[in-house]
């Protein structure tokens, strides 16, 4: 239990004692809102690698080289865990926005930093709604700003497998006219949900595929995005689940 002190403690007076840059970095919004979502990256970033040293992740990166740099992308990614948000992001080279659930928004102060870095907020339930957030994600990266999305649309609590991927997240890409990038998440799940409520030590792979060009696919993939890069991280993840 000491682990999940450690990290809850550390959140908990993250949030607070963070009250004061929240509103500086209100005011630098007014008037450049790019130095905004950069200072409002390198803050978070620090604060999700004290979080992961805390819990004693060993994370291992695979493939960073494939991450573009001078293009927004899509992230998408399997998903088995709190913690994937806090692994992934630390090493995205761009203010991204991560899509996540609408209940996420009623978090009093995390929902500030969620929205100083572009995260935008699904509501499952609601189709229109649904709709109107994968169109601001559209608008978003075509403004420069990377997109990641967990396509299974919740967690997925089998080892071993993946969901079925929604096509739907994958016309962001396509709208916006920028690359997807595969994200294989190995072993996420041994932080925190294998043993919950308690924290452990784990080795986690983290692997970037290559950058898939949509427009240089076959129709018939085109087509079946999500299928297409399911597939690709269900291969990767059988895999890598050999080196944990």
């Amino acid at each position: 239990m000491i682990r999940l002190i450690l990290v809850g403690g550390f959140v908990i007076l993250f949030l607070i004692f963070s009250m004061p840059i929240m509103l500086i970095e209100w005011i630098i919004g007014k008037w450049n809102p790019d130095l905004k979502s950069r200072s409002s990256l390198a803050i978070v970033n620090w604060a999700f690698r004290c979080v992961r040293f805390l819990a004693g992740a060993h994370v291992e990166y695979i493939g960073e080289e494939n991450i573009p740099t001078d293009t927004p992308v899509l992230y998408v990614a399997n998903h088995r865990s709190f913690f994937d948000i806090v692994l992934t992001y630390v090493k995205v080279p761009r203010p991204t926005g991560y899509i996540a659930k609408k209940e996420m928004e009623k978090v009093p102060l995390l929902n500030v930093w969620m929205r100083n870095l572009h995260c935008l907020f699904l509501d499952r339930k609601n189709v229109k709604a649904g709709m109107k957030t994968i169109l601001t994600a559209i608008d978003m990266m075509k403004n420069g700003k990377s997109i990641c999305i967990f396509p299974e649309g919740t967690r997925n609590k089998e080892e071993g497998t993946l969901l079925a991927f929604h096509e739907g997240s994958f016309k962001i890409a396509a709208k916006a006219n920028c690359p997807i990038l595969p994200m294989t998440i190995n072993n996420s799940a041994a932080l925190f949900e294998n043993q919950f409520p308690r924290i452990k030590k784990a080795h986690v792979i983290i692997e970037y595929g290559k950058p898939i060009y949509i427009k240089e696919l076959p129709k018939e993939q085109q087509k079946q995005l999500g299928t297409y890069v399911h597939d690709i991280i269900l291969n990767t993840y059988e895999t890598n689940k050999e080196k944990i």
